[in-house]
């Protein structure tokens, strides 16, 4: 399904700076909006009037980890991913911000007397499983002496800040769910005066380095009661349930029946949306732009068909959108 997007991205479509630092607001940024009737170029402070009174959007309300951490004595990060069931933590060695290190089984030391062992491969051999060694917890321990997970085509170092969402609550995630960054609470006030409404839940994600294209791991989440009473009152409704980011899509189809009805669930997930499968509670997406023949593609497709998945990233190219955690957002309407 995703053989549609297997395109070529110019690098000139990367964005390298938050919007902010090109002159515009954080809710500046383009929004390409396609459905079976077509593409639509607006600005994302157009939002409010493409939905319709009723409808539900469901936004992460996790925060990002500072969770990029020099390696002492030697020229090496370390990102942490994703704590597992077992206490130990997911994590990728980096060659400083730029390239994967395979690394080896080991001891590795950090800042403030704290160490790393790495154990085992967990996947492909990039992600390492870990016991982690601090005097502190592990967020606490990020919070002092980490950085913001950065990858080469973000040229300079941004504060903890600029990886913030405003729906962010609960520190967790590895790398933002950008999918949000565009929010801001005065383009929330309006949503909610037209009718729009809010339904939260948390996904802490893991590393998705660009270079690996791999298929997510299990991760961390919640459905809150509040919100799955939410989406299955607005489904019974006919109102239409707006999932913003793929991570709120995962964890919302992971509590879903086939019939579309959700359930309140605390847990990890390890369920991979494809179009094989569908999506039973979701029926639009608002996103970002994903790299050619990533993972994240096909669980757009399975939101979205892939003629309109087609029409949107070729028009995205064509018309220069931009990519990235710090780029332009993607709204698909059934």
């Amino acid at each position: 399904m995703t053989a549609v997007l297997d395109f070529a991205l110019p690098a000139e479509l990367e964005a390298h700076e938050p919007p902010e630092a090109r002159g515009l607001a954080r809710d500046g940024v383009r929004l390409l909006v396609a459905s079976p009737d077509g593409v639509a170029h607006r600005r994302f402070t157009d939002l409010p009037e493409l939905l319709r009174p009723g409808d539900v959007l469901v936004v992460n309300t996790s925060g990002t980890l500072a969770a990029s951490v020099r390696v002492v004595g030697v020229p090496l990060r370390l990102h942490f991913s994703t704590r597992l069931p077992d206490g130990r933590w997911a994590v990728e060695v980096r060659d400083g911000d730029r390239h994967p290190h395979p690394g080896a089984p080991g001891e590795l030391r950090l800042p403030g007397g704290a160490s790393v062992t790495l154990e085992e491969p967990y996947t492909h051999g990039r992600l390492w499983a870990a016991t982690v060694r601090t005097d502190v917890p592990v967020p606490e321990f990020l919070r002092r002496y980490g950085e913001p997970i950065r990858y080469p085509y973000v040229r300079r170092r941004w504060p903890l800040a600029a990886y913030q969402t405003v729906f962010a609550r609960e520190p967790g995630s590895a790398e933002m769910p950008s999918a949000a960054r565009p929010f801001s609470e005065r383009v929330v006030t309006r949503l909610v005066a037209a009718g729009v409404r809010f339904a939260p839940l948390v996904l802490h994600t893991g590393v998705a380095s660009p270079e690996a294209h791999e298929r997510p791991y299990p991760e961390w989440f919640t459905v809150p009661e509040t919100t799955a009473r939410l989406v299955n009152d607005t489904r019974a409704a006919g109102g239409r349930v707006i999932a913003v980011g793929t991570t709120a899509v995962r964890a919302l189809e992971s509590t879903a029946a086939p019939d579309g009805r959700v359930a309140a669930r605390t847990g990890y997930t390890e369920l991979i949306v494809t179009p094989q499968r569908g999506v039973a509670a979701v029926d639009g997406l608002l996103t970002g732009f994903h790299e050619p023949r990533a993972s994240h593609l096909d669980l757009l497709a399975a939101v979205s068909s892939g003629c309109v998945l087609g029409a949107a990233y070729a028009e995205a190219v064509r018309t220069r959108y931009l990519w990235h955690e710090f780029g332009d957002v993607n709204l698909l309407l059934p």
